[in-house]
């Protein structure tokens, strides 16, 4: 499986003052549920973003991209329209470059990506959180069968997936084997900054 990450070119220095939410976890961990709870939540909120990605796999009911073909994609790339993208299962992903106008303007800006690109973000931005979004092995593994997405590839391939990188060292973790709803009001408070006990 080949991954890469690259930024636009051309930034000079940290992009800030807003925050950049990244949201990290295996293939089954359930974050495209707790994202669309709490973007409902935020719905009146226009402080806080969440900008769709742009991917060359059709969109679905769960997760909401901006399909678009191999060529376009490489179009869009060569051409400085990403802020960043990546490669990962055979697809290639990309943040679209508005998002640095937001963070410019002080919004938080929250999106889920891959965990390979956390130690390039974190260099290109001035105030990064990574919350990663997981679950225990067996309830990984019945959630990928369930959803039987063909884009998906290998589940075996996927549970074993690791990243061995210092940077990617989540911020706060969510450990998402109960409530979808009480689990998405955790990650609404990382969101808004605001405090959490269990």
């Amino acid at each position: 499986m080949s991954e890469t990450a690259t930024m636009a070119e051309g930034e000079a220095g940290a992009i800030g003052p807003g925050r950049l939410v990244l949201v990290v976890g295996p293939s089954g961990a359930g974050k495209d549920t707790l994202l669309r709870l709490a973007q409902a939540a935020c719905a009146d909120d226009h402080e806080v973003v969440f900008p769709r990605r742009v991917v060359t796999r059709a969109s679905t009911a769960d997760e909401d991209n901006i399909a678009v073909s191999q060529d376009d994609f490489r179009r869009a790339r060569e051409h400085g329209d990403f802020a960043v993208h990546w490669e990962a299962h055979g697809h290639s992903y990309a943040l679209p470059l508005e998002i640095n106008d937001d963070i410019r303007a002080g919004r938080t800006v929250v999106v889920n990506v891959s965990r390979t690109v956390i130690g390039t973000l974190r260099q290109a931005y001035a105030n990064v959180v990574v919350v990663a979004i997981t679950a225990p092995p067996d309830v990984l593994a019945q959630r990928l069968a369930a959803r039987a997405r063909h884009s998906d590839g290998n589940i075996v391939d996927r549970l074993a997936r690791s990243v061995d990188d210092a940077s990617a060292i989540a911020d706060v973790t969510i450990l998402n084997a109960g409530s979808a709803e009480y689990h998405g009001r955790h990650l609404l408070r990382v969101i808004r900054n605001e405090s959490w006990h269990e």
